[in-house]
């Protein structure tokens, strides 16, 4: 038998030829439901990190088969998951979890085929549950929510204070919003005026990026995707500050980094996030992260999606079966 899929293979394509994964011990074959489209899958696209296979990493779906008799208790559940697939026996795994295992797979980013498809396959160990009463369309942000609130946890030893974040776009507006709750004051910096509306309707500072006076920032999170993003960052940030990179991009031109010399700036790396308190925000419901989406496609259309999901402005677009 086989299924629709969204394939990256030098170029993205819609195929009906993938055949149906078989779950390999310990994992759940799981029926997408609805799937997002974000930064790094319109990267990966453009060939960021090299990817080749079935894209999609924020999925939420229903568990259709498992691979164990003792998972059956999985069958028929709604449920969103980690993406991050780890040996589970070197000292990474065993101490700080799957996120930086060597050999870790990832799914639909690395060496793992993803959700923009009828089926796909994942560990079980990776599988939440999701409460009845959060709708698939809230359901589908707890990968992206995961990662900005992974912001808040790496910020935590720093004092509370003035945080710009760049970006204010599909996660950059959710970083936004979980640094607020969690007591940072939050100014959300774009490009255009156009882009500092949404900010503006969820309670958030906003201007532009380029008003604003070069090292005015203890702290800048950057979400832009985009080299000048990166840039503007370093010129936005007072001496010894920190600089939380979130972007992941393919950059076509050399970048400067000097500043992070001259300036002592202290850089983080900032990825995948816990589930936990994702599933906690969403639950309460105190993120109103449906007015983020911008449209839904079937995933025949998917192509068109990516197009729609690529252009300035844009917020969440979503996949369906």
């Amino acid at each position: 038998m086989t299924m629709q899929a969204l394939l990256l293979d030098r170029e993205l394509s819609y195929r009906t030829d993938r055949p149906i994964p078989k779950p390999e011990a310990g994992e759940a074959l799981i029926e997408m439901r609805l799937a997002g489209i974000c930064a790094t899958d319109l990267e990966l696209a453009h060939g960021y990190a090299g990817f080749t296979g079935i894209l999609g990493h924020e999925f939420v779906g229903q568990v259709v088969e498992v691979a164990d008799a003792n998972d059956r208790h999985w069958l028929g559940s709604r449920v969103v998951g980690s993406i991050n697939i780890g040996c589970r026996q070197c000292p990474t795994c065993l101490t700080t979890g799957p996120s930086h295992c060597p050999t870790r797979r990832v799914l639909g980013i690395r060496a793992k085929d993803g959700a923009f498809a009828d089926f796909f396959t994942l560990p079980v160990a990776n599988l939440f549950r999701l409460p009845d009463h959060v709708a698939d369309e809230a359901a589908v942000f707890a990968e992206p929510l995961a990662a900005a609130l992974r912001v808040v946890e790496q910020l935590q030893d720093l004092p509370r204070g003035e945080v710009g974040v760049l970006g204010p776009g599909r996660l950059g507006l959710l970083i936004g919003r979980v640094l607020a709750l969690a007591g940072h004051r939050v100014t959300m910096l774009g490009r255009n005026e156009t882009s500092l509306t949404q900010p503006r309707r969820w309670g958030l500072q906003a201007g532009l990026a380029a008003e604003f006076p070069e090292s005015g920032f203890s702290c800048v999170v950057d979400a832009s995707g985009t080299a000048s993003g990166f840039a503007a960052a370093l010129r936005l940030l007072r001496a010894q500050g920190c600089l939380v990179l979130k972007s992941t991009f393919v950059a076509d031109h050399p970048i400067d980094l000097s500043p992070l010399v001259v300036k002592e700036i202290r850089l983080l790396g900032s990825r995948c996030g816990r589930f936990e308190p994702a599933l906690d925000r969403l639950s309460a419901g105190d993120i109103a992260v449906e007015t983020l989406i911008d449209g839904v496609f079937p995933l025949s259309a998917g192509t068109a999606a990516f197009a729609t999901a690529a252009r300035p402005g844009v917020r969440k677009i979503l996949l369906k079966r």
